[in-house]
């Protein structure tokens, strides 16, 4: 099957609605997704070079742009990473653009993949899906809409981490695979 941008799109939007809101991954996520203030970009760089200037675009986009409109944006790329320690080693220089642009403490940056695996945690061990997406992307945050959504929902990042991988344990892996299947 293709991968046109509507899949992309569709499929992205199956893990946001299914895996990140339904199992509540994030407890922030469904008040700025249902007023659509998630902009969910799709990349076609050919290269490096490229999908850093589309990530400094971004950036800038969601800099000069009341919160209001856009309040987040994913920048997915389903084959410029398909190795996932690739893609974890070009974090850094996606830290670097964020410093460039003046933005730390204003922007960050959390990645998804398909292989996401925390260190010194098994492969196949489900707590890595709570950073698994159907393809590889950057997830651009206001910190001060972090902030504020912590803040009103007492939500304890290090409780969530715990509440998330509880989840998914119980959930399993084929829940999981099933959870994300096309209906």
């Amino acid at each position: 099957m293709e991968l046109t941008d509507e899949r992309i799109l569709a499929d992205t939007r199956r893990w946001i609605e299914k895996a990140v809101i339904g199992l509540n991954l994030c407890p922030f996520a469904r008040a700025v997704y249902v007023k659509n203030q998630v902009r969910i970009v799709v990349s076609r760089a050919r290269h490096l070079d490229a999908f850093l200037d589309e990530l400094d675009a971004e950036l800038d986009r969601l800099q000069n742009t009341p919160a209001a409109e856009i309040d987040t944006t994913l920048l997915v790329h389903p084959t410029l990473f398909p190795d996932f320690l690739q893609f974890n080693d070009f974090l850094g220089l996606v830290d670097d653009v964020v410093t460039e642009h003046d933005l730390d403490g204003v922007i960050q940056v959390a990645s998804f993949h398909p292989q996401f695996q925390f260190e010194g945690v098994d492969p196949d061990d489900i707590s890595n899906a709570t950073n698994r997406a159907p393809f590889p992307m950057l997830h651009l945050l206001r910190e001060d809409s972090v902030e504020r959504a912590v803040a009103s929902d007492a939500g304890d990042a290090d409780a969530i981490v715990e509440r998330n991988i509880a989840t998914l344990q119980a959930l399993g892996h084929e829940g999981w695979r099933a959870l994300l299947s096309k209906d």
